[in-house]
């Protein structure tokens, strides 16, 4: 097994906790999915956060799907004039038999546009 990074990001719609946890949610599970991936196999996860979202911590999102012994951090992103406003970001370090290359990135709606070299 190699160790590996896989990234990911989502916009919300609005800073409430509720939304928030559905849009991490969602955002995990499509990670793990298309990477064919258990929460075993996470090694630890950064969320950042815009600094538009203050209402919850993402890793409460990973921890509300039952992702419970892993190491989860949360931060701020850098507050760059123009940035997309309202986005979780993911850096999640795995163990994986993948190759770098075939590691499956998540980008979510408008997020895909952060990333469109590497979103799927």
């Amino acid at each position: 097994m190699a160790v590996r990074a896989v990234r990911g990001a989502v916009q919300l719609d609005r800073d409430e906790p509720v939304h928030m946890g559905e849009r991490v949610g969602e955002l995990l599970t499509e990670v793990l999915k298309r990477n064919d991936l258990s929460p075993d196999d996470l090694i630890s996860v950064w969320f950042t956060a815009t600094p538009d979202l203050c209402s919850d911590f993402p890793a409460a999102a990973a921890r509300a799907l039952g992702i419970t012994d892993v190491p989860l951090i949360c931060a701020t992103e850098m507050d760059v004039p123009g940035a997309l406003p309202r986005v979780i970001r993911v850096l999640a370090h795995i163990e994986t038999g993948r190759d770098r290359a075939d590691v499956r990135h998540v980008y979510l709606g408008a997020a895909a546009a952060l990333r469109k070299d590497i979103a799927q």
